[in-house]
């Protein structure tokens, strides 16, 4: 297997050591950037993870998420102040995949690190696995997606979602109008147990996702919430 590379962005300089020295004993190849500037500048289609800390002078990692989001769906997990939950959702809003808050222990840090590869890993498959299986796909409600690889199609057209995203949409469409709530989406998506916060994180995740597969994403026809209760897939009279 090919070294994956991580860029660390932060830009106090014994954080990001600390980093290189806790994931450099794990075979990463790891990048540093001491600014935001030099972390677009660095950016590059080898790169398998950005470390982002939120809170920089000059360009604040939030405006670096939402420059990387505009060519590349490379997982971002965002560095936070354990106060600043705010920060946690508006980083998930602009394109973030995860958040970390400091001070964080090694086994913390590790573990998000490698659940962000490992899915994104499988999110690149189609670019690293050969052809597309046409016939492991779901189609449904005007949409199409690839079982195998984050491939996704709306009423023809190709969409481009985040892991997360695609990890959303594959749950709710492979269990048409069964309704998930905000913990067994969160559960079945990240794979760790659901707190308070988390509740956001998918809200936010769901917004987002209705943008992209919506005609018009405040009045949802296929990603349908029902209150109180959760999120479900709708399909077609005709497909029922």
């Amino acid at each position: 297997m090919d070294t994956q590379t991580i860029l660390v962005v932060d830009d106090d300089t014994e954080i990001r050591e600390g980093i290189r020295i806790l994931l450099g004993g794990e075979d990463y190849s790891i990048l540093e950037a001491e600014s935001g500037q030099r972390a677009l500048e660095l950016l590059t289609d080898t790169i398998d993870l950005v470390i982002l800390d939120i809170m920089m002078p000059g360009i604040s990692g939030l405006s670096v998420c939402e420059e990387i989001r505009k060519s590349s769906t490379v997982p971002i997990l965002f560095l936070t102040a354990k106060a600043q939950e705010s920060d946690k959702l508006i980083g998930l809003t602009v394109g973030g995949d995860d958040y970390l808050a400091k001070p964080f222990s090694y086994s913390e840090l590790s573990a998000r690190v490698k659940a962000l590869l490992r899915r994104y890993c499988v999110y690149r498959g189609k670019a690293q696995g050969g052809a597309l299986d046409r016939n492991n796909m779901l189609s449904s409600n005007g949409i199409k997606i690839g079982l195998d690889y984050n491939q996704v199609w709306v009423r023809g057209e190709e969409v481009e979602l985040t892991e997360i995203e695609y990890k959303i949409l594959r749950l709710l469409m492979q269990n048409p109008q069964r309704i998930f709530s905000t913990q067994a989406i969160y559960e079945s998506v990240w794979n760790e147990p659901y707190f308070y916060i988390s509740n956001g994180t998918v809200m936010v995740h769901i917004r987002k996702l209705r943008v992209k597969i919506e005609e018009d994403a405040q009045t949802p026809k296929r990603l349908k919430t029902i209150w109180g209760k959760g999120y479900r897939f709708e399909v077609k009279a005709d497909e029922t």
